[in-house]
């Protein structure tokens, strides 16, 4: 039978007597006691050891539970039931994104490749052993859930589709350490809502990746892409042609001055960079051409280099400007992936090596999942009424009623 419940005139006797106590510990486990009591009470119908003719049903022992927390790890005496069950009702699953991590600690310990820094983050955590059973009840309920998330239907249009990769270390079955890319696809619906659309691992960006990788989409219900933003990777912008046809391609403006400045030498950056900013600031596709083309001459002489690499990416990266003049500061460039990817490694910095690929996908698919939930309840990225612009201003085939580009899956 469990102990009684250590009252707080108990715990200060303790203290006064000057006995070594974990005030916070003692205080928690304490407390959670007592919530438990309060629920089993509400079940039996009379309180521990009452005799009453309205209790409902009978005590049968104690379970212990161990619950880990910021405070140490505790041993919860969970009361059984006779008929029926009970469980705390404080003892909800983690958040997906914190159970995953949990998870990722777990298996680098069960399987012996967890570095300092993750040891120190479960000592943190309070964590003081982790059993194998417990590895696996935690990583199948989260694969589960991540599968769920990344299989699901997509429904509706979306105009605006974002495509970019984030390097992580993993550790092959052979125990060799080695970067795999993790690949993320969000975008916007034709109602304003974010959503991360798709989640992958590979080993290399070639073409046959992304163009499985896109067609996967399409199945899952993609459709009514019109813009994709993303580095000017050559396999990516061939699988982009083929899969999404009709749709633009907007090359990150970001990515695009990192390699027009790489052609450039170094005291001359600063003013290739200002007047390149120029292009983009100009009020429509037009000026921005004209704009591009002027620096182009101008620097034909001197940089000629640099000037047939503008001349070369000018429609690549004033696509944008095709489309309403209020989304063209999220949709120029991969950015808003960017911010989202950045969270992302502040979470896998405190892995550092992942045990394997799957325990990659369970905490990154956590977290997007979590992310994803976040924003639509949230407001709008972008106003219903600007994105129905976008087809109402598209071309009509010539048979049929379609106006917008389909996305065709390549098999």
């Amino acid at each position: 039978m469990a102990d009684s419940i250590v009252t707080p005139e108990e715990l200060l006797s303790k203290l006064l007597e000057g006995k070594e106590v974990d005030l916070l510990r003692e205080a928690a486990l304490s407390l959670l006691r007592e919530i438990m009591e309060i629920e089993v009470r509400s079940k039996t119908g009379a309180g521990l050891r009452e005799r009453s003719p309205e209790r409902l049903c009978m005590r049968n022992g104690y379970r212990n539970r161990r619950l880990d927390t910021r405070v140490g790890t505790l041993d919860l005496p969970i009361p059984k039931l006779r008929q029926g069950s009970y469980f705390p009702s404080f003892l909800e699953p983690r958040r997906r994104s914190e159970e995953a991590l949990f998870s990722v600690i777990a298996e680098a310990y069960v399987k012996g490749v967890s570095t300092r820094k993750v040891e120190d983050l479960a000592q943190a955590l309070g964590i003081e052993s982790i059993s194998r059973s417990e590895v696996s009840r935690i990583c199948a309920r989260l694969d589960e859930q991540v599968e769920a998330f990344r299989s699901r239907p997509l429904m509706g249009r979306y105009p605006y589709l974002w495509l970019d990769a984030t390097y992580e270390r993993v550790r092959e079955e052979s125990g060799r350490v080695v970067s795999m890319a993790l690949v993320v696809a969000y975008g916007v619906a034709e109602t304003g809502e974010r959503e991360v659309l798709g989640l992958d691992i590979c080993r290399s960006e070639d073409y046959p990746f992304w163009r499985g990788f896109l067609s996967a989409l399409v199945s899952r219900g993609l459709s009514g892409v019109m813009l994709v933003i993303s580095d000017a990777h050559k396999g990516l912008k061939r699988a982009i042609e083929e899969v999404f046809l009709g749709a633009s391609w907007q090359r990150c403006r970001v990515h695009f001055l990192r390699n027009l400045l790489a052609l450039v030498p170094k005291e001359a950056q600063g003013m290739v960079l200002a007047a390149t900013r120029l292009i983009f600031q100009q009020p429509d596709k037009e000026r921005a051409g004209e704009e591009l083309r002027t620096l182009a001459d101008r620097l034909e002489e001197r940089l000629p280099k640099v000037a047939a690499f503008l001349v070369e990416a000018e429609e690549e990266i004033l696509a944008h400007m095709d489309f309403p003049r209020e989304h063209w500061r999220q949709i120029s460039s991969t950015n808003p992936l960017e911010r989202l990817n950045k969270e992302i490694n502040r979470r896998t910095r405190v892995v550092g090596i992942f045990p394997d690929e799957k325990s990659l996908l369970r905490l990154v698919g956590a977290l997007l999942c979590e992310q994803s939930d976040e924003w639509m309840v949230a407001r709008r990225y972008m106003s219903r009424h600007s994105l129905a612009r976008i087809y109402q201003q598209a071309t009509p085939e010539i048979e049929g009623d379609l106006t917008h580009p389909v996305a065709i899956p390549i098999h």
